[in-house]
């Protein structure tokens, strides 16, 4: 469906609601295509906080002393 401007903002919610039910929304001005309206999507593999809880992790062990000395050094520490 193609709305002009004026209409779109008096319809916005309609609008949104058609968007999400998976119909072509089009907003116009002056005839012409400006914009179209689709919904958000998750975008895959960000997670909100927790992602890793219940998840085995041992970060101690990437540290060994090779690697503490590595990056003392790096910092002026050796």
């Amino acid at each position: 469906m193609q709305v002009n401007m004026i209409d779109a903002k008096n319809q916005l919610s309609r609008l949104v609601e058609a968007a999400l039910a998976g119909d072509e929304v089009i907003i116009a001005s002056n005839g012409e295509a400006q914009v179209r309206l689709v919904p958000c999507t998750p975008q895959s593999g960000l997670r909100g906080w927790g992602a890793w809880s219940g998840q085995p992790l041992d970060i101690d062990s990437a540290f060994d002393e090779e690697t503490e000395a590595a990056v003392g050094r790096l910092f002026g520490q050796a």
